[in-house]
């Protein structure tokens, strides 16, 4: 059992791994609602830091819009929503060991259909809807891509990472066991970034989540924990 566990634990690592760039490459993608998805994959060992630019212009008048919170985490990533347009310029600045530093290339937002109709559409993320299975796990289809807004984390908590507006909204989450089982609801989100201990959730597994800004749905998604405890 452990090592069929462990078998599908390093498949759904490497099906998430293969939907992104890896750096210097990245994602730029508009989901709509004012909001640009900038993402990636790193698989520097010696990174120092890692800051999101953006400009209006291709080659020049960057400005840093976000340095993130662990440059050693393998998949990261940022929800724009204080972009002045749709089509700006977005680079990643890359700070190795001893100093030495790297450009990616300049990328513009590409239109995201899926993404946008995920938001809008009812069902769309729940269980059932779009998952397979392995060994009588479920899995993600090939190009499944984590949530920006709640993922599992490498140190196995689960990560809250919510847009950082400049207008105060009340954010809330209601979480999900795989068969649509409502576990918890945390009404009155208090804080932008924050960890939610795995033990809230008892078993490992697949688990589905739903963000609501000012009482409006903006997601459905799902996320994976290993089970280990």
């Amino acid at each position: 059992m452990y090592r069929i566990l462990s078998l599908f634990v390093f498949t759904l690592l490497v099906l998430q791994a293969s939907s992104q760039d890896t750096l210097p490459n990245f994602s730029v993608r508009n989901v709509g609602n004012n909001r640009i998805i900038i993402g990636w994959t790193s698989t520097y060992e010696n990174v120092k830091q890692i800051s999101i630019q953006r400009s209006f212009d291709s080659l020049k008048g960057y400005t840093s819009i976000l340095t993130v919170a662990d440059p050693l985490s393998p998949q990261n990533g940022y929800v724009d929503t204080k972009a002045p347009n749709d089509h700006m310029f977005y680079r990643i600045y890359i700070l190795l060991d001893k100093g030495f530093f790297l450009f990616s290339a300049a990328k513009k937002p590409v239109l995201d259909t899926v993404q946008r109709a995920s938001i809008n559409t009812p069902g769309v993320g729940r269980p059932g809807s779009d998952s397979t299975t392995l060994n009588g796990h479920n899995r993600p289809p090939t190009g499944f891509v984590p949530s920006l807004y709640v993922f599992t984390h490498r140190d196995g908590y689960v990560r809250v990472n919510l847009p950082d507006d400049e207008k105060p909204k009340k954010y809330s989450l209601k979480f999900f066991d795989e068969d649509n089982t409502a576990l918890f609801e945390i009404k009155e989100v208090k804080e932008k970034s924050f960890k939610i201990d795995k033990t809230n959730f008892y078993h490992g597994g697949w688990f589905y989540f739903e963000l609501y800004e000012d009482e409006k749905l903006i997601e459905r998604h799902k996320f994976y924990l290993a089970k280990d405890f």
